[in-house]
């Protein structure tokens, strides 16, 4: 988890002296961003946009396994897949809030870590760390990220406004994550079973990388609006491509039809997958976390992306009574389920 032999106890600050030490070095980027961290509220003024908020909460041994998940690199996810809800939204982050709840076992070393993640994604992202809050907690590591963001009402995307015939689209590859935790878990188990064998991530950089490190697709909001493209509905890639899909359907009131054979699978996640005798299409349809970016556009707009090499068109929207469907490389057509994560799901 964490192998600094400094240790520094989080009591030596307290709950103030905490924030301030991990918050000092963030600067302020946005000029919505009018106070950030420091009084008992943040200020933003964002004159004639509209504001688009989210949250999500990452908890230990539901979300994240620290005996494979680097502190930096949770950081950085932590902030990733809370920017991909505002880019979802086809908006612009600016700002986000982190709070954290620490066991007693997290000296100041280990949080700084996390934090020196989160800095990463916000330079990158150009974000303003604006407030937060810590805590104890007797449950281990809670990370709750709130991401703050914004767009013209004419450009804000919804989940329902998928209509019939639109072209669905998605950004990059699908799976890789979801195939990454698959070899991260199965290195765990070796290493518990025996603590001399060294883990064998050797040539699985990519799809390691996509499940411990996502990177929120803000490129492709900016794509799309020099293609001068609203999407007519829009969605992330957080529990699988089948899920997603049935929510702009049953949100949009409508049906849609997937090609498998048009659905972007890396090379590797595709090798990487047979060889744990999964089958990759399947990876894609359910694995999630790869934050990719799921939308619909009016087929006059094909034109424009068709060109483009980091977005797949990989079905098209149909009217409700045809149901949700994607039809196999054999010509079979198959009725799609949502099978992906569920928070709540016990087992």
């Amino acid at each position: 988890m964490f192998e600094n032999k400094e240790r520094t106890d989080i009591a030596e600050l307290g709950e103030f002296g905490l924030i301030r030490h991990l918050t000092e070095n963030f600067k302020i980027r946005h000029e919505s961003s009018i106070k950030g961290v420091g009084d008992d509220a943040a200020v933003l003024d964002f004159t004639g946009k509209q504001i688009l908020i989210s949250t999500d909460l990452l908890l230990e041994g539901i979300h994240f396994d620290l005996a494979y998940v680097p502190l930096m690199h949770l950081g950085y996810k932590a902030v990733q897949v809370n920017l991909s809800d505002i880019y979802a939204m086809n908006g612009i982050a600016s700002q986000i809030t982190v709070s954290i709840g620490l066991s007693s076992k997290f000296p100041l070393e280990a949080v700084e870590e996390i934090y020196k993640g989160i800095a990463l994604a916000c330079n990158k992202f150009n974000i303003d760390l604006i407030g937060g809050d810590t805590s104890t907690s007797k449950q281990g590591l809670i990370i709750s990220v709130t991401s703050i963001g914004y767009a013209e009402k004419k450009d804000v995307t919804y989940r329902n406004g998928a209509g019939d015939g639109d072209l669905i689209c998605v950004s990059g590859d699908l799976g890789g994550a979801y195939v990454g935790l698959q070899i991260l878990e199965r290195e765990k188990l070796i290493y518990m079973e025996n603590p001399n064998i060294q883990p064998d991530l050797e040539g699985k950089d990519y799809i390691i990388e996509r499940q411990l490190k996502p990177e929120g697709r803000r490129d492709i909001v900016d794509l799309l609006a020099q293609m001068e493209i609203v999407p007519t509905s829009m969605i992330d890639v957080s529990d699988g491509l089948a899920s997603e899909i049935l929510h702009i359907c049953q949100q949009s009131e409508k049906g849609c039809t997937l090609y498998e054979e048009k659905i972007p699978i890396d090379p590797l996640t595709y090798e990487t997958a047979r060889e744990l005798g999964l089958d990759p299409t399947v990876c894609a349809l359910s694995g999630g976390e790869d934050y990719e970016l799921l939308f619909t556009i009016k087929q006059s707009d094909y034109t424009k992306l068709k060109n483009d090499v980091d977005i797949s068109v990989i079905g098209h929207i149909t009217e409700k009574n045809s149901g949700c469907n994607m039809v196999s490389k054999s010509n079979v057509v198959h009725e799609l389920k949502a099978q992906g994560w569920n928070a709540f799901n016990k087992s």
